[in-house]
């Protein structure tokens, strides 16, 4: 494809835009127009290297990538796993390290283990789903929730809780505990299926180049 045509990033906001810079950055890709802090823009251009780059919420930029508004995403697998898009995910960054888990008070371990029909609370009802019902095979109900699931088993809306874990020390302060483990996460780059075909040396010297100083 022509070399005039601008790849297009969208990051997730936050402490993970600001890591996938510094990581493009060791590779000599840099946008000075994103070091303005004051700057009212929403796109960001490196006119030299025809690259473009945009913020966006965590769960959108998997919805950007599919749609074709953006080449290259970079979100966690959290986010990926629950939006369920028709996108590939092509390398794993190794930053924003953590856990999915189920998590509750210590008594639930005995719930889990007879496959007891239980309320499950989450932010993540996608990935609680897939893990109770096509990998425990337990029957559950799920609860969505946007805030602080942690007060699920707290105030009795919900047995457990599926949740991201980094250090554990909300749970131990409110007497919950990790129960069991759903998966791995960290951060992904994510890409347009139909981007990887028309831009596939492109991207692919992107990803070899970001595999070398990983």
């Amino acid at each position: 494809m022509s070399e005039d045509r601008y790849l297009t990033f969208a990051l997730g906001k936050g402490r993970l835009a600001k890591q996938t810079m510094e990581l493009l950055a060791r590779i000599g890709i840099t946008c000075e127009e994103m070091q303005d802090k004051n700057s009212r823009k929403l796109i960001f251009v490196n006119e030299e290297l025809k690259l473009r780059f945009f913020l966006a919420k965590g769960p959108d930029v998997p919805t950007y990538v599919e749609y074709g508004a953006a080449d290259i995403g970079v979100v966690g697998r959290d986010t990926i796993l629950e939006e369920d898009r028709n996108v590939y995910e092509v390398l794993d960054l190794g930053y924003g390290k953590c856990r999915m888990c189920v998590c509750g008070p210590a008594s639930a371990k005995e719930l889990l283990k007879h496959h007891e029909r239980i309320r499950v609370a989450s932010k993540y009802p996608g990935i609680a789903r897939d893990f109770f019902y096509n990998k425990k095979h337990q029957t559950v109900d799920i609860i969505k929730l946007n805030g602080s699931v942690e007060l699920g088993p707290l105030v009795e809306l919900s047995d457990v809780i599926v949740d991201i874990v980094e250090t554990g020390s909300t749970l131990r302060e409110n007497g919950l505990e990790v129960l069991e483990e759903v998966c791995p996460l960290s951060a992904r780059m994510i890409v347009n299926p139909v981007s990887m075909q028309m831009e596939n040396a492109r991207i692919k010297k992107l990803v070899s180049d970001i595999r070398r100083v990983l």
